[in-house]
């Protein structure tokens, strides 16, 4: 079958190039997802409407999240005007951050380039002190550990962020979304359609969607109450709050809380909550460099040791071990 080509007005101009800036273990899923996005917008159209390069410290290779080298075709030189810069991370990032990528992104933004980050890019970029007065987001495992480290940026859930000449995406799929837009904006929604029909890609997200599920479809319950009485966990992580005044805002009696939270979760309100505050801490023992101690406040526990024993009876070992195995593994 002949494929249906999308009519493009150019008027002869010269193709939009993208420097994607990888990382070590850059996701892989994320970086493909927007270059696939802009071949596709090429293929649709039957012209080079993008270019792209691959940069990266040294000029060489850069390993992605499933182990795959890739060539590069560039060290960190200088980008034409015109050009804009994806940066792509992905695990470790702070490992990864380097001196020399935050001196040429720097120097770049100078200039007046356009410039990105995907998955945990946007940590790199306001690290750079990129992101100063302006809105951001990050994948959703990041964010607490982004928030206490850029506590000035102002972070938002969206899949993605366009503010000025910043970007940023959640990860995972997120990049075809912001692609999407990006080709919409270029050259018309009937293009960027055909795109999204290429990658069988039905649901297409703006950025006023978030990136993780509603509450009732993350617990699989849907229950008004406890929805909302999750969600004033998730944002008194620092100092929680007590059943009776958990119950108290959702207008039921303590008992009825307890009832309902055996019933759909298994468990009592206050387990539920011990374990979000414990996530958070795991996550911030993982990818920040705060003191356990700092660690243990920032989620709610006064007494270190109290953290410790709680830390240790829900994941089997140690904060302090945790945080010797992350550097561990950070070290290989």
């Amino acid at each position: 079958m002949q494929r249906q080509i999308v009519e493009i007005e150019t008027d002869d101009q010269k193709p939009k190039h993208f420097v994607f800036v990888l990382l070590n273990d850059f996701t892989l899923l994320t970086f493909s997802s927007a270059i696939e996005s802009l071949r596709l917008a090429n293929l649709m159209s039957g012209k080079t409407l993008y270019t792209w390069s691959l940069f990266g410290e040294g000029g060489k290779t850069a390993r992605c999240s499933t182990g795959i080298d890739f060539q590069l075709d560039n060290d960190l030189v200088e980008v034409k005007r015109d050009d804009t810069i994806f940066v792509c991370a992905g695990a470790n990032v702070q490992k990864n951050t380097s001196q020399a990528i935050l001196n040429w992104l720097r120097r770049e933004s100078r200039r007046g380039a356009k410039i990105g980050g995907v998955c945990t890019g946007a940590y790199i970029l306001a690290k750079a002190g990129l992101l100063e007065g302006k809105k951001a987001t990050i994948h959703w495992e990041n964010q607490d550990s982004f928030t206490e480290e850029f506590e000035d940026i102002e972070l938002t859930k969206s899949v993605f962020v366009v503010d000025g000449n910043r970007f940023t995406t959640a990860g995972g799929t997120a990049s075809i979304d912001l692609m999407l837009q990006n080709i919409a904006t270029d050259f018309g929604e009937e293009l960027a359609n055909s795109v999204a029909d290429q990658l069988i890609y039905s649901a297409i997200r703006t950025d006023q969607d978030t990136q993780r599920l509603s509450i009732p479809s993350r617990i699989g319950v849907r229950h008004p109450k406890l929805s909302s009485v999750i969600q004033i966990m998730e944002k008194n992580i620092e100092d929680p709050i007590s059943p009776s005044i958990l119950a108290q805002e959702v207008g039921m009696s303590t008992r009825q809380l307890e009832r309902l939270f055996r019933r759909y979760l298994n468990r009592s309100p206050k387990r539920y909550y011990m374990e979000l505050r414990l996530q958070k801490a795991r996550n911030l023992l993982m990818q920040t460099d705060m003191s356990v101690i700092n660690v243990a406040l920032a989620c709610g526990f006064t007494s270190p040791s109290h953290f410790s024993k709680c830390y240790r009876s829900h994941y089997n070992t140690t904060p302090y071990r945790e945080r010797g195995a992350q550097t561990a593994r950070l070290s290989i």
